[in-house]
């Protein structure tokens, strides 16, 4: 489950660099709930093929983070801070 919440936080990150059908199947799968036999009838497209785009949507979003460290950096920044004030309303711009 912790994986889940993870791909979902990276997705709000990095989401914007996959293309128009990744974001799709990965909001479906992972937002809608949908299986991956309704994606592919939805997409008229193999259930295989829909495996095959989220795995590798999977491997982006962790390469992506492995590089770039967005999502660690957000988190070692909240950490970080000792005016809790200043940490609520970073937290509020970050969630918009």
């Amino acid at each position: 489950m912790k994986n889940i919440f993870y791909l979902n936080a990276l997705y709000d990150i990095y989401g914007p660099l996959l293309t128009a059908k990744q974001q799709k199947y990965f909001e479906e799968y992972y937002f809608e709930n949908l299986s991956l036999q309704e994606i592919s009838e939805n997409a008229s497209v193999s259930k295989n093929a829909i495996y095959k785009q989220l795995k590798e949507i999977e491997k982006k979003l962790l390469s992506w983070e492995e590089k770039l460290s967005f999502h660690r950096k957000k988190d070692m920044i909240l950490l970080e801070m000792k005016n809790s004030q200043e940490k609520e309303k970073i937290c509020r711009i970050l969630e918009e």
